[in-house]
């Protein structure tokens, strides 16, 4: 088997790393801290899509009726005490049309249906909002289409419409014929009665762009006491699992492993740190999961080199400790490459196949990949070999003995 000189590179890879870690640590005073996302910041955040209403439902029968949507059927499930549970299913296969949907709810007895929308669109365009009760009642609810020649909505504009209600980030989500944005409103220091509620933010939108015409797709709100109260959290997890970390790698270990192994794992967590923070990339709860997740996963590498690495050892008794080192890494790196890349592929897959936080996520779990496996490798074992060094430049160090009449006296 072929021997690769890693150690060679030791010294080049902690000095590339340490421009790594400098490069995030200014990067997060440069940029201002983290994109911080609602679960950290009291506030509103609100993913809307401007969409002209399709129909409105209405329920007059007996029990209670609630609608829903997946991406193929419309659903209206009916409950209640006195009347059987039934879930009435409209496919948009069977009826693809809006009008043919909508006559086919019509027909159910209790429903209604108030048409807004041409009935030759297609019932593939309909959307869902977030925003109302799906329970059915005398008030219509109503269901959002985009029409395929909708005309795009410039950012500049949703930002003026909200200007009113204070301080405002807007961004644009999916391409722009989407017509799709993130709103982002946090607390105003003077309490409660001033926060920003999401009818109020929806009630602006509509002011500029017409009565009916905004689908929510998501709205969220945190309290101050909670966000505080989950950074805080935050901050105790990532020192509890380091710490954690370490007791666990000096009692399977000795001791210069152990600390290889943290500096590896702080090592990664500085470079997603410094990731998240150049891209902008929103830090919340899911970007705490792919660091803790990427922690794991680099912990797991790391512990599987010092395994062959203490086996070696005791192969080879009479080698340098770096060409021990090496002989591990090499011997190791076919199954880190397999291993790297068969989880980057399913990684990959989430990537390109999802979107919103899950994207984030995928995102951050890629880059956390290859910095986990360049650490275990270049920071982990470069750190037990320098510790070696050490260790043996302070053997070898001559001890001064006393005059023997100083020690007389």
């Amino acid at each position: 088997m072929k021997i690769v000189r890693f150690s060679k590179l030791f010294v080049p890879a902690a000095v590339f790393s340490l421009v790594l870690i400098a490069a995030s640590i200014a990067g997060f005073f440069v940029m201002g801290g983290f994109n911080l996302g609602v679960d950290f910041q009291a506030g509103l955040i609100q993913e809307v899509q401007f969409a002209p209403p399709a129909f409105g439902l209405t329920w007059s029968g007996r029990g209670n009726a609630s609608v829903s949507f997946d991406r193929g059927n419309l659903y209206v499930v009916v409950s209640g005490a006195g009347v059987d549970n039934v879930t009435h299913s409209f496919s948009f296969a069977a009826y693809p049309t809006i009008g043919a949907l909508s006559s086919a709810i019509d027909a159910r007895d209790g429903l209604g249906v108030v048409m807004y929308a041409p009935a030759g669109e297609s019932a593939s365009l309909l959307i869902q909002s977030a925003q109302g009760n799906p329970q059915l009642g005398d008030d219509p609810y109503i269901a959002h289409y985009l029409p395929e020649d909708s005309p795009e909505i410039p950012i500049e504009d949703v930002r003026a419409a909200l200007t009113p209600l204070g301080t405002v980030s807007v961004q644009v989500l999916g391409e722009s014929r989407e017509r799709r944005f993130m709103i982002r409103m946090e607390n105003s220091e003077l309490g409660a009665e001033d926060s920003v509620s999401a009818e109020r933010v929806i009630a602006a939108l509509e002011g500029r762009f017409g009565d009916n015409g905004v689908a929510v797709t998501r709205s969220d709100y945190v309290d101050s006491r909670f966000s505080k109260q989950l950074t805080d959290q935050v901050g105790l997890l990532m020192a509890l699992t380091l710490l954690l970390i370490l007791i666990y790698a000096s009692v399977r270990f000795k001791p210069q492993f152990a600390i290889g192994a943290v500096l590896a794992i702080a090592h990664d967590a500085l470079v997603m740190v410094g990731f998240i923070t150049w891209t902008r990339m929103e830090f919340n709860t899911t970007t705490i999961a792919a660091i803790l997740t990427i922690l794991g996963y680099s912990i797991n590498d790391t512990i599987v080199i010092f395994d062959r690495i203490r086996e070696t050892r005791r192969i080879y008794p009479d080698d340098r400790f770096v060409d021990i080192l090496d002989r591990a890494l090499s011997e190791t790196l076919s199954r880190t490459i397999i291993t790297t890349i068969t989880t980057m592929l399913a990684v990959l897959s989430l990537y390109v196949f999802t979107a919103g936080s899950m994207k984030d996520f995928a995102l951050a779990l890629l880059v956390g990949m290859v910095s986990g496996v360049y650490s275990t490798i270049f920071i982990a074992s470069g750190f037990a070999d320098f510790w070696e060094r050490m260790d043996k430049r302070r053997r070898a160090r001559p001890r001064i003995k006393a005059p023997a009449a100083a020690v007389a006296r």
